[in-house]
Formats: structure tokens, C-alpha cells, sequence
């Protein structure tokens, strides 16, 4: 199956996840995060970016507050739509400082910018994942283009809920796999078994 077509029914298989209850999303949410923050990746880096959630994501809030009770650097994606990039930009807070733009996005603002070089994780989002640290996105390559900087020396997380976990994405030349994947059933390490490194 192409990815368009791939796309295209998996982004209805998520819009469906946005009809179970509050409760049920924000169990799943909450553990996906619990997960995520149990990982030494998370836990040894001093700045991490992360995404702001989309309706039918999931709610990285959780993830954001521990990494500010531990003393991290938060980044998130300020969105340029025009140039069809991001950069990464500090915030100190989920209340202040953001724009509600296409889709829902919470884009901020201004913030400081945060150079590629000093971001120890970027947490990914995606609207499917494989067992191969593939990841199926939008299409719009904003990920792809960003990790493209030479700067950037991160480890590659993917986010999701486990029904965001297929058994194969088609993979192209351009496309960056994931070095973990943390759903709110499990966490995947790719060519790196032990986890440590």
C-alpha cells in the first residue's frame, strides 16, 4: 500500500481515537508519558523537544511538566508555514505565549530559539509507527527536513498510542527512522537492544 493511501486510512483509525471517552485518552496519554519519562534517554537529557499535541495526539503535557520539575530545557516546534520549517524554540509555560493555528496546533508565538546542536531528544510525532523505527507522518516533511540538520546529534523518539503501531511502513531514501518508539503499552528500541546507549 502507498503511503498515501496508508495516510488516509490511518488518519481515520485516529480521528476515531478521539471519540473514546476523556477519561480513556487521558489514562492513555498519561501512561504513554510515564513511559517516555522512565526511558534514560529522557531522563539524561538536559534539553528536550517535544511536540505540542494535536486533537487526536497524544497529551504530551504530562512528559512537558516532568522535564521542567527535573530542570530541563523544553523546545517545541514553532511552525514557519510559509518556508514549510520549524524551528525549535524554548518555553517555560503551556498557558501563555502559544497560537491556536491550523488544525488545532498550538504554534508559539516568539521564544528563544534553541540550536539544533544542544537538543539531547526530540519526541516525534506520527500518525503511524513500525516495528522497524519507520514512521509515517503528515507528508508535509517537517520532521524530515529538520532532522536533515548536521547540527542535530538527538536521539529520534516516537510518541503514540498503541494502536498507532503497524506492521509496515514504506520507507524511502529521505525518510529518518526512529531510534525508540514509546506507546502507551510499550517501549521499542531500534539497533539498540540493550537500551542504554
Amino acid at each position: 500500500m502507498e503511503k498515501r493511501q496508508l495516510r488516509a486510512e490511518l488518519k481515520k483509525r485516529l480521528l476515531e481515537l478521539t471519540n473514546l471517552p476523556v477519561a480513556g485518552r487521558f489514562e492513555k496519554s498519561k501512561k504513554a508519558c510515564e513511559n517516555l519519562v522512565s526511558t534514560p534517554q529522557f531522563q539524561r537529557s538536559a534539553v528536550i523537544m517535544i511536540f505540542l499535541s494535536l486533537p487526536y495526539e497524544i497529551d504530551t503535557t504530562p512528559a512537558v511538566r516532568n522535564a521542567w520539575q527535573h530542570g530541563k530545557t523544553v523546545a517545541v516546534p514553532k511552525v514557519d508555514w510559509r518556508q514549510k520549517n520549524m524551528t525549535p524554540v524554548r518555553i517555560d509555560s503551556l498557558e501563555t505565549g502559544l497560537a491556536i493555528e491550523v488544525a488545532g496546533l498550538r504554534n508559539p508565538v516568539d521564544g528563544t530559539r534553541v540550536p539544533a546542536g544542544e537538543i539531547d531528544l526530540v519526541v516525534v510525532p506520527g500518525i503511524a509507527f513500525d516495528r522497524s523505527g519507520n514512521r509515517l507522518g503528515t507528508g508535509n516533511a517537517y520532521y524530515d527536513k529538520f532532522f536533515d540538520d548536521r547540527n542535530l546529534v538527538a536521539t529520534r523518539c516516537g510518541l503514540a498510542f498503541s494502536e498507532q503501531l503497524i506492521d509496515s511502513i514504506p520507507a524511502e531514501e529521505h525518510d529518518k527512522p526512529m531510534d525508540l518508539l514509546v506507546t502507551d503499552e510499550e517501549i521499542i528500541y531500534f539497533n539498540k537492544p540493550d537500551s542504554g546507549e
